[in-house]
């Protein structure tokens, strides 16, 4: 680092003029020049101490623990045999944008353009592309405006989600579910970034958990989110997608504690 280099050479100058006066270095001056640079080190290159890494609430096992179920949700995604994959996707994909709105709904009055002034979850901000590409950065509750817009927009219209017998998907179907699956991922993550505390308050953090759970297998059994999107969440994924243990058999009552009928 260029700022420890230059105290450091400093340093140097020093011990170069005591060793001309006094032909040597003493322990004590050396120490002193180690010390120094080692303190120097535990900074940033521009002096300032790195930011204390922020406590994750939504990591704590009191709140990890709280599911709405408890199965392996891999059962839940694996497309059956008779439906076809287009069908599946176009079913899942629906029901995740509608549960994931719902789910925003119920804190949306906590998250405005005052709280929360960028679309951020943990180190990284969204910034919304309009149909030209340009970037745009806005509010979070203007962010998820546009994604839930958006979504509703694509999941109702009949030539690219097709309701009716005999209707063919487009060519461009997965490409368009993939960008619908990131977007919606976009809002869980700042949920449990943003807005997790009052999802406890509401004592609706069990839904919460499954919603996202069930969400991130999916889009893994499908390829549908590039894992490089997903990982700034991946330790609340390895906790709430591996399946919970199954309960402990009860024990076995002991003999001496049966109720025993005695015969008169």
């Amino acid at each position: 680092m260029v700022g420890d280099y230059c105290s450091f050479s400093g340093d140097k100058a020093d011990m170069h003029s005591q060793r001309n006066s006094k032909n040597g270095l003493s322990c004590k001056m050396v120490l002193q020049a180690v010390g120094k640079v080692l303190r120097k080190s535990k900074t940033k290159p521009n002096g300032k101490k790195p930011p204390p890494e922020e406590k994750k609430q939504y990591l704590e096992l009191e709140y990890t623990k709280i599911r709405v179920v408890d199965f392996d949700l891999k059962e839940l995604v694996v497309l059956p045999r008779e439906i076809d994959l287009n069908e599946w996707l176009a079913s899942n994909t629906t029901t995740f944008f509608n549960l994931i709105n719902l789910q925003y709904s119920t804190i949306s009055e906590f998250c405005t353009g005052d709280t929360c002034q960028a679309m951020n979850a943990c180190n990284t901000i969204y910034y919304w592309y309009d149909e030209r590409g340009k970037k745009t950065k806005c509010t979070a509750p203007q962010y998820v405006d546009f994604v839930m817009s958006l979504c509703q927009k694509l999941v109702t219209d009949e030539e690219i989600f097709p309701t009716k017998y005999g209707k063919e998907f487009p060519n461009s179907f997965e490409s368009l579910v993939k960008k619908i699956c990131r977007y919606l991922f976009h809002v869980l993550a700042h949920l449990y970034w943003a807005h997790f505390k009052e999802t406890v308050a509401l004592e609706l953090q069990g839904h919460l958990n499954t919603l996202y759970a069930h969400f991130i297998v999916f889009v893994r059994e499908f390829n549908l989110v590039d894992p490089k999107e997903t990982c700034i969440m991946d330790d609340l994924s390895e906790v709430l997608c591996t399946p919970a243990p199954p309960p402990a058999p009860a024990p076995a009552p002991s003999p001496s504690s049966q109720n025993h009928v005695t015969e008169r």
